[in-house]
């Protein structure tokens, strides 16, 4: 195994600080490094809080700025952080308005959610992101898991949040565009946690996993490798059959990598799924290509569709300025 580290158990930390250097302008970190919260507070708004496991840079600490999150509390890598990082993280980005936290749909970050949400003197509501069509259930999760879908949920509703939308809002919000939102994964390698130094999974040299999480949890099924197109027709089936968009319905396409494919690669799967959505009737009228939610270093990508109404759209092209975003 090669990583560029220094010590395991400094990773996280150091990625922290460089993350905190590298954008001192937008973020700053807690105490610890607890979380990574907006450098400049914005009171009298819902302040947005997720997180999860680090490993998916840049979810979530990537979107901590303006027109997104307020707060983004880090564990360790595939690890979910702890209430008590929730709790200070939210405490410190409190406006007056209340709290709208994020949650992937992983047992983990499920439970220490809930409890920071219990133990918080403020008002809260939690959106639970479940956009994966892949699964109804693993070890790893109740039900679907959070994935991709997870940014659109964080663009939309930071931006209603940074319009002064309120708390009870922002929830419906969240909850709706969790709705609107399907995604499926595909992975052509495993990736290497640093602690445990070999791959999580092993797949042979014309081997896919189809329907993969973001932590590398098995899909649908292990197939042999196949074209873009042939990967492209089934992860937009399975979105599309869950989804059951109408005829001139238009969409957002995601195509997201998993860290390890290049760039050339995403967009060559961008015009593949695209010609699919238009096959289907949709009008693919927003595109976001890149490597936003992450598996460290593996390889493959998953495509995320949105249907957007006005609402939707507006709020998609509403000004954001955060590490892994701005326009």
């Amino acid at each position: 195994m090669k990583k560029l580290i220094n010590h395991l158990d400094h990773v996280l930390a150091e990625s922290l600080d460089g993350l905190a250097a590298a954008h001192q302008d937008i973020l700053t970190l807690g105490a610890r490094h607890q979380f990574v919260r907006r450098r400049v507070p914005t009171p009298g708004k819902v302040a947005l809080v997720s997180g999860g496991g680090s490993g998916h840079e840049p979810l979530h600490a990537g979107f901590v700025g303006r027109g997104m999150l307020d707060a983004a509390c880090p564990g360790q890598i595939f690890t979910s952080p702890t209430p008590d990082q929730m709790l200070a993280a939210a405490e410190a980005v409190n406006g007056g308005a209340g709290i709208l936290f994020i949650v992937k749909n992983y047992s983990g970050d499920m439970m220490n959610f809930r409890m920071a949400a219990e133990m918080l003197d403020l008002p809260n509501a939690t959106v639970l992101v479940n956009d994966d069509v892949a699964v109804e259930d693993s070890t790893h999760t109740t039900g679907r898991r959070g994935v991709a879908g997870t940014l659109v949920v964080e663009k939309m509703v930071g931006a209603a949040a940074e319009q002064g939308a309120d708390l009870t809002a922002c929830k419906a919000l969240a909850d709706a565009v969790n709705r609107s939102t399907a995604s499926m994964g595909v992975a052509l390698s495993s990736c290497t946690v640093p602690a445990v130094g070999r791959p999580t999974f092993q797949l042979g040299h014309d081997e896919i996993e189809m329907g993969v999480g973001i932590h590398g949890e098995p899909g649908r099924r292990r197939i042999p490798h196949a074209s873009a197109d042939a990967i492209a027709a089934e992860l937009c089936g399975a979105i599309l059959k869950d989804l059951e968009p109408g005829r001139g319905q238009r969409v957002l396409l995601l195509v997201n990598g998993f860290g390890g494919t290049p760039l050339h690669e995403l967009y060559l799967m961008v015009n593949s799924a695209r010609r699919i959505l238009n096959a289907a009737g949709l009008d693919v009228v927003r595109h976001l290509t890149g490597n936003y939610v992450t598996s460290l270093e593996m390889a493959g990508c998953s495509i995320t569709v949105t249907t957007l109404d006005d609402e939707f759209l507006a709020l998609w092209d509403a000004p954001v300025h955060t590490a892994a975003l701005r326009w």
